[in-house]
């Protein structure tokens, strides 16, 4: 039984582990690495594996940077089935001819420039015919004989998981999990992750390792505040937004300030990105993944993302006619502001002091929104320099990740793990994590990229 780490490892994005055992080699995750040129150039580069002797791929969720590189594994020769849940399923058919659609599109605006398409919609829809979204939590399913895997709610997501697989091979048996991505506390939608269970092992993310978010509650209050301020003096709140799940969760709140009279009902409120529309309506028919609370709105009749000003702009001539709009709130994608609609948006708002930028997650090194967040007066957007007059704002408890204190709670949720390798997190975050959850007398290994483990080799937890 073995573990090679052939992504994340060292790095925040490019999920994509090998593990190896009762004969069988299954992939948990294969995602597209995002931030810098030289990060993104990789995603050209050998798996280190060959896809054609991979039996399985398991999917925790649906974010690109987790299943990115699914098509271009099929591309190559993966013929096996992807497993995920059915809300999983939907999402990434999203992403994935997103993607595809972008890399293409940037091969026809920079023929000599833009890095050649990793796969094109038909290659997304052959991978889309290999996938299963019959993974619902809680329910052990036998993949093959002496594997079974159990997918439990990440809260990361509408329909992430983290994985556990219960190994059997030559008389040995293992509990391994995969963490994917661990979703923040209290959020609008979407239920909490369920902590982790007894485990061997346990590959976890290490996002926000070294650093707790501020708490809801006041990040709303901030929200809030910045964005009826902004109103007030006649300016653009320009949100650049991740379509899956928070831009759902915005709307949520906009809608909550709308009907408590914090703003206007005539506020105009512009979704513009195709996919965050899309994948709003995916939301609205998985509704299995609801919280209580939003469940209930829905049992009264109430939408939970309609607001009376709200306008889905699909069309690049309704997007390109928000630069004459003032008074309102604009949210688009990237949400590391990498690409996509944003960036004509902040080359239109940038440079006015009445309008306020605000990051409601994590930015990558390497991407405009970093650059931005770190203080940088000037930035480039389409290759005209743009001085960074607006107000600049930060709101780091909408993040759909885990905190520090949260990543060490749901670890140990089952008992102290045997081992934690500890993935997709920047070198300082990891290291934090690491020590302190030395400190509780847990062994842990950060794993280079392509390193791999002996699971045998580690300590056995009680189950």
């Amino acid at each position: 039984m073995q573990i090679t780490f052939h992504g994340a490892a060292g790095a925040v994005t490019g999920s994509c582990h090998l593990l190896e055992a009762a004969g069988r080699r299954i992939l948990i995750d294969c995602g597209m690495y995002q931030g810098s040129r030289s990060l993104r150039d990789e995603n050209a580069a050998d798996f280190g594996f060959d896809p054609k002797a991979v039996d399985l791929v398991l999917l925790t969720h649906a974010h690109l940077d987790h299943c990115g590189r699914i098509p271009l594994l099929v591309k190559r020769g993966f013929g096996g089935r992807i497993l995920t849940t059915a809300a999983s399923r939907d999402l990434a058919e999203l992403v994935l001819l997103d993607s595809a659609g972008l890399q293409q599109e940037e091969m026809r605006h920079h023929p000599n420039g833009a890095q050649a398409p990793l796969y094109d919609r038909g290659d997304v829809q052959q991978a889309m015919a290999q996938f299963e979204g019959r993974m619902a939590y809680g329910a052990t399913v036998e993949l093959a004989p002496g594997i079974r895997a159990t997918f439990h709610n990440a809260g990361h997501i509408l329909g992430s998981a983290w994985i556990l697989l219960e190994l059997e091979e030559a008389g040995q048996r293992r509990r391994v999990i995969f963490s994917g991505d661990l979703g923040n506390r209290d959020k609008p939608i979407l239920n909490p992750p369920e902590g982790a269970v007894a485990a061997d092992d346990i590959v976890m993310e290490s996002t926000y390792g070294d650093r707790n978010h501020c708490c809801q509650a006041d990040s709303i209050q901030e929200f809030r505040k910045v964005v009826a301020e902004t109103l007030a003096r006649g300016g653009n709140i320009v949100i650049p937004t991740f379509a899956l799940e928070r831009a759902q969760d915005l709307l949520f709140y906009l809608r909550e300030m709308i009907e408590q009279k914090v703003i206007a009902a005539a506020t105009p409120v512009y979704l513009d990105s195709p996919m965050a529309i899309s994948a709003t309506e995916i939301f609205r028919r998985h509704r299995e993944d609801y919280n209580p609370a939003a469940a209930a709105l829905i049992a009264a009749g109430d939408d939970p993302f309609a607001l009376p000003g709200l306008h889905f702009t699909r069309d690049t001539q309704d997007s390109m006619a928000i630069n004459q709009v003032h008074g309102a709130v604009i949210m688009a994608g990237s949400g590391m502001a990498s690409g996509g609609r944003i960036l004509h948006h902040l080359l239109h708002n940038l440079g006015d002091a009445r309008n306020s930028v605000v990051f409601v997650g994590y930015a990558a090194i390497g991407t405009p929104a970093r650059a931005i967040i770190d203080g940088a007066k000037t930035v480039k957007m389409f290759g005209e320099p743009i001085e960074v007059r607006a107000e600049i704002r930060t709101i780091g408890g909408f993040s759909a990740h885990a905190d520090h204190d949260e990543l060490l709670r749901w670890a140990q949720a089952g008992g102290k793990p045997g081992r934690v390798f500890l993935v997709h997190g920047e070198e300082g975050a990891a290291a934090v994590l690491a020590r302190d959850l030395g400190a509780q007398g847990i062994a842990v290994v950060r794993p280079a990229l392509h390193q791999t483990v002996d699971l045998t080799a580690g300590q056995t937890a009680a189950v």
